[in-house]
């Protein structure tokens, strides 16, 4: 605008001037649930965020599950993990531009750290947290940007959580530090932050509805929180009472924000203050350790 504006013209005057034919509308609410996000304005970075878990995706396609004695942990995780190993900088790069080529072999750390551990064949919230760190210094760099902030939960994120559940189950990967019927989830926890959320104030559905398998199989598609409880009820039998206890104990809180402001409380105290967890993350120039100020 500064660079067409007429000499003696003040930026009042160029506001009013560009707006003379604009017509406006009163904003409102458009994304409602996740299919809204197609509405989402998407920057390259997302979309090439979602290519690249698309190929790890076809990596496990590539890699099946191999005959072995031991029920849990197929060894042919390793295979794919050595995949990822290997190409972990070149996927990265096709994220972040050449400008900032020399951020991609930090930043590809926490990609590589955020998909299980290779040795054991497991998955926990550490590795989801180190996904959460990838996606920070994607951010710091300015790599993602503000408006990207629905599309990283609810396109990446949400795309990542399909990867991971198909590591899961595909390669019988036990529970990182599980604490069984007493902890939230077997392998997850920001998605049932961020899905709390995103139902808060919801006109129809209450978190008492979450236990409930008729209305979970009608909006799994639709809520990030329901999605969870969906893959739980999918991998486990028996009552939901017995499975996943933290979680029945969950729904009998009324309101939604009540849900999410608990599940925050939780993470911090039962993920990032506890050592067995944050003992395996790593620290470089972009998620720094330094001790904060007085």
């Amino acid at each position: 605008m500064a660079g067409s504006s007429e000499p003696g013209s003040s930026p009042e005057e160029e506001i009013q001037i560009s707006f003379t034919n604009h017509t406006f509308i009163v904003p409102k609410k458009e994304i409602n649930m996740v299919p809204d996000m197609g509405k989402w304005k998407r920057s390259q970075p997302i979309e090439n965020l979602t290519l690249l878990l698309n190929t790890l995706d076809r990596w496990i396609d590539e890699t099946p599950p191999v005959d072995q004695p031991s029920r849990f942990g197929n060894k042919a995780y390793r295979t794919w993990y050595n995949k990822l190993e290997k190409e972990a900088e070149n996927l990265v790069s096709t994220v972040i531009p050449n400008e900032l080529s020399s951020a991609v072999p930090e930043t590809a750390v926490y990609l590589k750290e955020s998909v299980g551990n290779p040795t054991r064949i497991d998955y926990g919230t550490g590795h989801e947290a180190a996904f959460a760190a990838f996606l920070c210094c994607l951010c710091k760099i300015g790599v993602l940007k503000m408006d990207d902030q629905l599309a990283i939960v609810f396109c990446v994120f949400d795309r990542y959580l399909q990867v991971m559940r198909k590591l899961q189950k595909t390669y019988r990967m036990e529970p990182a530090g599980s604490q069984g019927v007493w902890g939230l989830d077997d392998f997850q926890f920001l998605p049932f932050i961020w899905g709390s959320s995103q139902l808060i104030d919801h006109p129809t559905l209450s978190p008492g509805q979450f236990v409930d398998e008729k209305v979970v199989n009608e909006h799994h598609e639709e809520y990030m929180f329901l999605e969870c409880i969906r893959f739980i009820n999918e991998m486990k039998t028996g009552s939901f009472a017995e499975h996943s206890n933290q979680l029945w104990n969950i729904s009998a809180v009324h309101a939604w924000s009540k849900v999410n402001q608990g599940l925050i409380q939780m993470y911090k105290a039962e993920c990032l203050e506890k050592f067995p967890v944050i003992q395996h993350f790593k620290f470089g120039s972009l998620l720094a350790i330094n001790a904060v100020g007085s």
